[in-house]
């Protein structure tokens, strides 16, 4: 059965082209939220795995989501995914995901190949 992740960015062309390279490989289902504020919601109805999550949104930032998230019984213990163009890919180590607290920090234009690994990663 496919993992299902919940993919929450802004930016619908950026979702639609991860969710195309997510899906290719048959491991994943994934759901994409381009609305921050309604975030929370699909993330309930879906019931994901892993939540990958922008940094940098209107409406609500990846942070305030993630709180938010934090707030909900059936979501609190949902892994997050962060993804942010604020730091340069050679800030962060090359053979590993970067952490930040218990999130994992990929920066974007995220590798495909990183990312697919923090979603292993993550659910286990």
């Amino acid at each position: 059965m496919p993992k299902k992740i919940l993919l929450v960015d802004d930016e619908a062309g950026f979702t639609q082209l991860l969710k195309m390279n997510l899906e290719r490989s048959g491991s994943y289902q994934v759901r994409i939220e381009n609305d921050s504020l309604k975030a929370v919601e699909t993330a309930r109805e879906f019931g994901p795995d892993v939540i990958i999550l922008d940094v940098v949104m209107p409406g609500m930032d990846g942070g305030d989501v993630q709180a938010a998230l934090a707030d909900h019984p059936m979501l609190r213990s949902t892994p997050v995914i962060m993804l942010t163009a604020l730091v340069e890919s050679s800030e962060l180590p090359s053979d590993s995901v970067a952490q930040a607290g218990e999130n994992i920090v990929l920066p974007k234009p995220v590798d495909i190949n990183l990312l697919t690994r923090a979603i292993e990663e993550a659910i286990v």
